[in-house]
């Protein structure tokens, strides 16, 4: 687990981030102090307030846009375990589906204290097969449920394994510190660090798998679930696709832009709180002041193959918003040559992870991981009349 670095200024010129490390240990009053920034701020300036020039400048521009999203918004994720291990459970024939269904514990962490269950459903044929992977699965919960049978179908008839798993068993919806913090009761990160994490450690052990193609992993997840699966590829490279569906809030949403009836920080702090770390409310009156937007957290994706899917009705997601990171991070998108990477598809419709959204993933699956054009376009705007919330553009690669 990275250190917290302890305060040492907050009175720094407007594009540094150089104190961005220290805010988790601030109070409201000092962070009122950073500079505010009305637009989404700008992912090119470095710390020392000079703007990348070229390419190679982005591995140590990402380390710190990095630094600064987990310092200011999730908190640090857990500690890498030494050893992922899975015990199969089962293992049985689908009925009316060219599939087989296993059910895998997995044991991680001190001791082998942490553990989850996988369903992975893998289809007949010779492998290895590109897999998606959902932690959207919580047993004995109503909301939280298996993807519907139709959903199933069309994954597995694309040629994709699927594998679902409990994020719930990593850590529960509440303030409460069981799994991964019961396993380290130091750590104080969020629950969406603490479900990326989980994500990484499922990872871990696919990619051992010879059933599983572990260059071209996908990983999906809806509302909070979509939050989390942000956060999971943005701070792991062994995802070739992110997929947030309906994340909003702390997802792919927006801070700084909010469209009518939209969720902003003050709402989810208040029925979330430990979602983020700590010290993340402070930014409640100063959203301002926060030196990253949720475009930043897109932006660490890149170039790798990110998709937002999104409900027009879903207003309280902030669809619009969405838009904006989406315009912010495909400037970075621009910069490293791989503006075809990131996409955003619209639906009508409610909040929900539907049939269309998936088979919008399918699609952007198909164009990103095995190069087969698609039959629609995945930069289409919702909202063309929306103008950019930011002013800067990429510089010239």
């Amino acid at each position: 687990m990275r250190e917290v670095v302890p305060l040492v200024s907050l009175m720094v010129p407007m594009a540094m981030l150089v104190a961005v490390g220290a805010l988790a240990q601030t109070s409201p009053a000092d962070v009122s102090r950073l500079p505010a920034i009305a637009e989404l701020p700008d992912p090119f300036l470095k710390p020392d307030a000079k703007r990348l020039r070229a390419r190679p400048e982005w591995k140590a521009q990402r380390k710190a846009l990095l630094d600064a999203v987990l310092h200011c918004e999730y908190g640090e994720l857990p500690p890498v375990p030494r050893s992922v291990t899975g015990r199969e459970l089962s293992c049985r024939a689908l009925d009316g589906l060219a599939a087989d269904e296993k059910v895998i514990e997995l044991s991680m962490g001190p001791k082998g204290a942490v553990h989850t269950h996988i369903t992975l459903t893998l289809p007949h044929g010779a492998g290895p097969f590109p897999t998606i992977l959902c932690g959207d699965y919580i047993a004995g919960d109503k909301t939280w449920k298996k993807v519907a049978p139709e959903v199933l179908k069309a994954i597995v008839e694309r040629g994709y394994a699927l594998a679902e798993f409990d994020r719930a068993e990593i850590a529960r919806d509440s303030a409460e510190r069981n799994g991964v913090y019961a396993a380290y009761p130091d750590y104080q990160g969020g629950r969406l660090a603490a479900w990326a994490w989980a994500y990484h450690r499922v990872i871990d052990y696919l990619v051992r798998q010879p059933y599983v193609d572990a260059k071209r992993l996908i990983i999906s997840g809806h509302s909070r679930g979509g939050k989390a699966v942000l956060l999971a590829g943005a701070t792991d490279e062994r995802i070739a696709l992110t997929n947030p569906n309906n994340s909003g809030c702390g997802g792919a949403g927006c801070y700084r832009f909010q469209a009518p009836n939209s969720e902003d920080i003050a709402a989810i702090h208040k029925n979330f709180p430990f979602w983020f770390q700590p010290e993340f409310g402070q930014f409640i009156g100063h959203v301002d002041r926060l030196p990253i937007d949720q475009h930043t957290v897109k932006a660490l994706v890149a170039p790798r193959a990110l998709l937002s899917t999104e409900g027009l009705g879903d207003l309280w997601a902030n669809p619009e918003g969405t838009q904006q990171t989406y315009l912010a991070a495909r400037e970075v998108y621009d910069f490293l040559g791989a503006r075809d990477r990131i996409g955003i598809a619209y639906r009508p419709g409610p909040h929900a992870h539907s049939l269309a959204d998936w088979t919008a993933l399918l699609d952007f699956a198909d164009w990103q991981l095995r190069g087969k054009a698609p039959a629609r376009r995945f930069d289409t705007l919702a909202f063309p009349d929306s103008r950019p919330a930011f002013s800067w553009k990429a510089p010239a690669a």
